[in-house]
């Protein structure tokens, strides 16, 4: 089936002419019209769209002038702008907003010629683990417990993107991760994503959440597809003060190369208490993997990990504090008429928000106000500096760390869901990463005693993302993933 081609053989065959960008396309939107209704991985599909551009990359490969990614379907999650269709942030709020304007990510894949077949559900405003805060309802993971057809979370707060994917609704998808909103899902869902360096993606026209954690990637079946769509997603933008200024190189060609010589940190906080056994069992495989592919282990410590997740939940409501002011129903958003202009915002925003986003806003606002910003959000600051000096200490002795993505595989909707703490806790292993500024890339490595996918997570030096891709490329042939969710295009369900 077309639909269950990887994004690299995918763009092959269509060079080969084995089939045409609109037959692809049509084949995914089918796919879409049959599965997305269970599984809500998309807010907005653009089947008119899609097939136009589709067309048009048949033409232009005809003509001897395709780009990088001439014809291959892929989602968008719905917190990029996407000029004439309608972008939410999967937020009443924004339910009808239509950007005049594309972001810079979405405009350099449009250039490749990637064909979009929609825009994918997420967490409100990107704020969560589950994908169960968005307006639109919740996102249902294609995997199945063992003799369970109990519906599982995603993951979030890509976890619309990692479901389409997954479920083969699309090639491939963007997604953004501010504190592991990429690489959870890809862990929940059984696919590889990669959070690239803090200012390789462009954040223009991406609607904010904590601007100095924010970062888009690319969200796929195999590290090499990652590779392919970053390639497209990345470089400078001058419309982005936190872009940096550096050559784009063409990450493909490291999925593959030798591994040799290169040393492999172990960090002694990641084994936290309580972690299961078959996820300690999992990332000490993944261990002797590279062991095997010719690396040195290095046991390493992070001593100022254990405060990161603290340090995200003071730093990133705060940045969100700030960022959502503008939603006030005059300025941007829904507008709930008041008989003051103190009630028409109060009004909008309490019909606008959902309950998780509304939480973030109060504990940012409290933790900027007076009396409160030096004994948390300054304090968060310091803390934050000295988890990167820990990264880059580390990074004097090895090339990467290797650590698990997530603490559990996917859990059912309506678990843990009680007590916000408790969902916090899943970006525990993800979340360092994103203070410091780091990538990280987590690969499918196994699946747990219920058949759920399990994933291990790479970190890398900053821009050293062609390194990531050459171990989470070796990482992933060692562990031959090759297990299919229960859920996909093609089996009845």
């Amino acid at each position: 089936m077309l639909t269950d081609l990887t994004l690299g053989a995918a763009l092959a065959g269509l060079e080969r002419r084995d089939f045409s960008s609109v037959e692809i396309t049509q084949a995914h939107l089918d796919a879409i019209e049959a599965l997305n209704p269970r599984l809500n991985a998309f807010i907005t599909v653009t089947g008119e769209q899609a097939l136009e551009s589709a067309r048009a990359a048949d033409a232009a490969r005809g003509r001897g002038a395709a780009g990088l990614l001439a014809g291959a379907p892929i989602a968008i999650k719905d917190l990029f702008c996407t000029e004439g269709v309608r972008t939410t942030a999967a937020s009443r709020i924004l339910g009808d907003f239509v950007p005049p304007y594309e972001s810079t990510v979405t405009s350099q894949l449009k250039r490749d010629g990637a064909v979009f077949l929609g825009k994918t559900n997420l967490d409100e405003f990107a704020m969560g683990s589950s994908n169960m805060t968005s307006a639109f309802g919740a996102v249902e993971n294609p995997w199945k417990r063992h003799g369970d057809d109990t519906a599982l979370v995603p993951g979030g707060s890509s976890g619309g993107s990692a479901s389409a994917v997954a479920a083969r609704l699309a090639l491939a998808a963007t997604g953004t991760d501010t504190g592991g909103s990429i690489r959870q899902p890809a862990a929940f869902c059984g696919i590889a994503g990669i959070k690239p360096t803090y200012g390789r993606c462009s954040r223009w026209g991406v609607v904010a959440f904590a601007s100095s954690l924010d970062q888009a990637g690319p969200m796929a079946r195999t590290v090499e597809d990652c590779a392919i769509l970053l390639r497209s997603m990345a470089g400078f933008d001058p419309k982005d003060s936190t872009s940096v200024d550096r050559a784009v190189p063409d990450y493909a060609k490291a999925c593959g190369r030798s591994l040799k010589g290169m040393r492999i940190g172990i960090p002694a906080e990641y084994h936290s208490a309580g972690m299961p056994a078959e996820i300690e069992a999992m990332w000490q495989q993944g261990t002797d993997w590279l062991r095997d592919a010719g690396c040195e282990i290095v046991n390493v410590s992070l001593p100022h990990t254990k405060y990161g997740l603290a340090t995200y939940y003071i730093v990133a409501p705060a940045e969100c504090s700030s960022n959502l002011a503008r939603y006030d129903g005059v300025r941007f958003g829904e507008r709930v008429e008041g008989s003051n202009l103190g009630e028409l915002y109060e009004l909008s925003r309490a019909a606008g928000f959902g309950a998780e986003v509304k939480r973030r806003i109060m504990i940012g606002t409290y933790v900027l106000s007076s009396g409160y910003y030096d004994a948390y959000y300054l304090r968060a600051q310091k803390v934050r500096s000295l988890i990167l000096r820990d990264f880059t200490e580390a990074f004097g002795k090895v090339d990467a760390l290797l650590t698990p993505t997530a603490p559990s595989a996917a859990f059912a909707q309506g678990e843990k869901m009680d007590d916000p703490v408790t969902m916090y806790l899943n970006d525990i292993f993800t979340v360092p990463a994103s203070m410091a500024g780091i990538p990280g890339i987590s690969v499918p490595a196994g699946l747990d005693s219920n058949g759920l996918p399990l994933g291990l997570q790479l970190l890398g030096r900053p821009f050293d993302e062609e390194g990531l891709f050459a171990l989470g490329w070796a990482l992933e042939k060692a562990a031959g993933f090759t297990t299919l969710p229960a859920i996909r295009a093609g089996v009845a369900s």
